[in-house]
């Protein structure tokens, strides 16, 4: 009981996705580094799921660099029901993220335990209605971020974006190792920027070729997909149109759908859970 005067901690809330009841497939992804793609492959990703009839929410967790907002062409901010945060949604798409708590050109100057809290706020103060999907927006690398949405959500797949240079892949690589020393599991490799199709019809490999399969067969898992460099592709992200919204049968949006094709038809195998996160 609560000393004479003093106010009762509200009870703290879990995060639904961690329990051992949710059905909802979490999708962490995740690259080595900046400038892959990451955030456009997350939300044409989420918007071909929900094209497919899919209940489907993104969590922009890359605090400092947010930019899912904008790309969903969401130009509304989340509304508060009692004490729960209801997202904002676009292409069928529901979404968090610190663009919505900080201006565009506003530098969030956090360290770990307050982007651990603000973590732990988005997921459990969100009123998610129990999405069959969520993806995760990662920042690049393997920091704070990364370590605290394993401990959140240690049920999590992974997926890793590259791009097809080598140099790229081996960066991306150690996206890969941080969530096997944290116990998750990643499920597959995307490789983004993989050609560009000239006016004449041929593809041209401007980045190279192979660091996405190289990546994959390095890591034993399949390539999940290959997304084209497109202009529309950079224009729609820019614009808040997704191409797998705005051309789904373009070159990059049957891509995007091919991919959200083969995660749903290919389920995680069943495991046994821990709660305590082991780094070893």
């Amino acid at each position: 009981m609560a000393p004479a005067g003093d106010t009762p901690a509200p009870p703290r809330r879990t995060v639904p996705f961690a329990e051992p009841a949710s059905t909802t497939r979490v999708m962490l992804i995740a690259s080595g580094k900046g400038g892959v793609g990451k955030s456009s492959v997350t939300v044409n990703l989420g918007v071909a799921l929900a094209a497919a009839g899919h209940r489907t929410a993104v969590v922009d967790a890359d605090v400092w660099g947010f930019s899912v907002p904008r790309m969903l062409g969401i130009n509304q901010d989340p509304q508060m029901v009692g004490e729960m945060i209801v997202p904002p949604q676009a292409h069928g798409v529901r979404c968090i993220s610190m663009g919505f708590f900080a201006e565009e050109d506003q530098a969030v100057i956090w360290r770990g335990p307050m982007l651990h809290k603000a973590l732990e706020q988005f997921l459990t103060d969100v009123a998610w209605d129990d999405p069959e999907f969520l993806l995760v927006d990662l920042p690049p690398g393997t920091g704070d971020i990364s370590i605290s949405l394993a401990q959140f959500l240690p049920r999590s797949e992974v997926y890793v974006v590259t791009t097809p240079q080598p140099a790229a892949q081996r960066v991306a690589q150690r996206a890969a190792f941080m969530a096997e020393k944290v116990n998750l599991s990643v499920r597959g490799v995307i490789e983004n920027m993989s050609w560009f199709t000239g006016d004449d019809g041929k593809r041209y490999d401007l980045f190279g070729a192979g660091g996405g399969r190289e990546l994959a067969d390095r890591l034993g898992v399949p390539l999940i997909g290959q997304v084209p460099l497109i202009p529309a592709l950079r224009k729609g992200a820019d614009g808040g149109r997704p191409i797998a919204a705005e051309a789904p049968h373009s070159e990059a949006g049957l891509v995007f759908a091919a991919m959200a094709a083969h995660l749903s038809e290919n389920p995680p195998p069943r495991r046994i859970y821990s709660p305590e996160l082991k780094i070893n």
